[in-house]
Formats: structure tokens, sequence, C-alpha cells
């Protein structure tokens, strides 16, 4: 699995937005799963930079430039799409961030 932190120096939404796509056609050859890093926003409310990935994400998946998507607070054997990834990706359950509920993270699984 690879990291990529779209948050990282406070970029803008789009500028985030721009490095997401840019890490999604370089994992896309190589890598099955990777882990996006967007934060929750300040607010605690959920941020902007958030939305704009998720919206995005669902996009890509309608569109079968993605397989699966799975939200950070949905990586869990709680949830369906938690429970479709480690079927698809059975390792992801050694990930730190399984079942903790970390809105601040998405994973891509291709």
């Amino acid at each position: 699995m690879r990291t990529v932190n779209l948050e990282a120096g406070h970029p803008t939404t789009m500028q985030a937005l721009v490095r997401m796509n840019q890490a999604l056609s370089s994992a896309r050859t190589n890598v099955g799963v990777l882990k996006l890093i967007h934060g929750y926003g300040s607010s605690g409310k959920g941020g902007a930079i958030r939305q704009a990935v998720l919206e995005q994400l669902q996009r890509q998946k309608a569109q079968g430039i993605i397989r699966e998507f799975v939200p950070g607070e949905e990586f869990s054997p709680f949830s369906a799409s938690g429970r479709k990834a480690l079927a698809l990706i059975p390792e992801l359950s050694r990930d730190k961030d399984y079942a903790r509920g970390n809105k601040g993270i998405t994973l891509v699984l291709f």
C-alpha cells in the first residue's frame, strides 16, 4: 500500500485534487491500494479537501476508473464497504487505521 498526504503544506482544495489525481495515475499500474490522507478539517465537521476527494472518487468509481474506495470511518468489519475491501485485499486488516474510525483518510482500491 502506498500513502499520499494530500494535506501536506496546506494546499488549496484544487491543489490537493491535482495531487490526488497524480497519485492515482501513478498508483493505478503498480499499487493495489492507495491510502489518501486528506484530514478532517479544523472545524471538526469535515473539511473541503475531504469532501472534494470523496466526491471525485465517487465519480471515478462510477466511471470504472477505480474499483472501490473506503472512507476511513467505514474501514472496519462493521461497514459493507470495509468488508468488501477486506474481501478484495485481506491483508488490509493489518493496517494501523483498520477499525479506528479515522475520518482523515480514504483507501482507494484498483
